[in-house]
């Protein structure tokens, strides 16, 4: 009865002392606190896997640079794959409440991830920052603009929004989001049409009606259609198409009711 016993607790032993060897050689333990990895000079670009060209990175710097001079925000850009500096970021840059870190990894499926000091939030939301990572580190993104475009977008987000006092969502308008806010717009519309469908003789649109579904088609063109473009953009062009996808959804809708009449009209009260 013992040898079962016995058989398991050396396996168990051998197990657990497997581990302990593995992780006491494994070099990537110092990956978390390597200032070995940082150059020797202050820079607020470190761009170890070389996302950047020479140019671009140079640039960069300058500019940066100038908007820590103009503003007081310190802009911090990291770069990795294999290695990262870890936690020695902290002291190299001395980073405080006023400081953003952009770390560009290209392992993940999202490449961006932003460390972001206490004193930006009442300026630019957790949310923001949420949409600033989904919106130009995505793989998609990646695929069609590259990983320096990657960075230098959302760069370019965050200074334009602390220049101007704070942004409570990402400015500018993705195709795909103005694909949504004008599906939602299209919707709205077809909901309010068919909600003022006349229900009885000689009337021609059904106000009461209407006004009872208004909750749920004003929500679709005001919130979800027509809110995010003003919020994210000035120009007119979106504003104009998404205001005839309500109409033409509203129109449509409403004169079908000419060609095919209901054939048991309801009284309004």
């Amino acid at each position: 009865m013992k040898h079962p016993l016995v058989r398991r607790w050396v396996r168990a032993s051998l197990a657990f002392l497997l581990v302990m060897t593995v992780w006491a050689a494994a070099p990537a333990a110092q990956a978390y606190n390597n200032p070995q990895l940082l150059p020797d000079s202050p820079t607020p670009v470190v761009d170890l896997a070389n996302t950047l060209t020479s140019l671009q990175r140079e640039t960069l710097i300058q500019e940066l640079d100038t908007f820590e001079a103009e503003t007081g925000w310190k802009l911090r850009v990291l770069t990795q794959f294999e290695q990262t500096p870890g936690r020695a970021v902290i002291d190299f840059w001395k980073l405080d409440g006023k400081s953003v870190v952009l770390v560009a990894d290209a392992k993940g499926g999202n490449i961006l991830s932003f460390a972001v000091g206490d004193d930006l939030y009442p300026l630019l939301p957790r949310t923001f920052w949420i949409e600033l990572q989904t919106r130009f580190g995505n793989q998609f993104f990646v695929r069609d603009n590259g990983d320096d475009q990657s960075i230098l977008q959302s760069l370019a987000s965050v200074e334009g929004c602390l220049r101007k006092g704070g942004c409570s969502v990402v400015p500018g308008l993705p195709q795909e989001q103005w694909i949504l806010t004008l599906a939602t717009s299209i919707i709205g519309g077809i909901i309010c049409g068919f909600a003022g469908r006349p229900r009885k003789p000689g009337q021609f649109f059904a106000w009461k009606w209407a006004l009872v579904f208004s909750p749920l088609w004003g929500m679709l063109f005001f919130s979800f259609g027509m809110g995010p473009v003003l919020v994210r953009t000035s120009e007119w062009l979106p504003i104009v198409r998404n205001i005839a996808g309500f109409s033409i959804g509203l129109l449509g809708t409403f004169l079908s009711s000419f060609i095919h009449p209901t054939s048991t009209p309801e009284a309004e009260s």
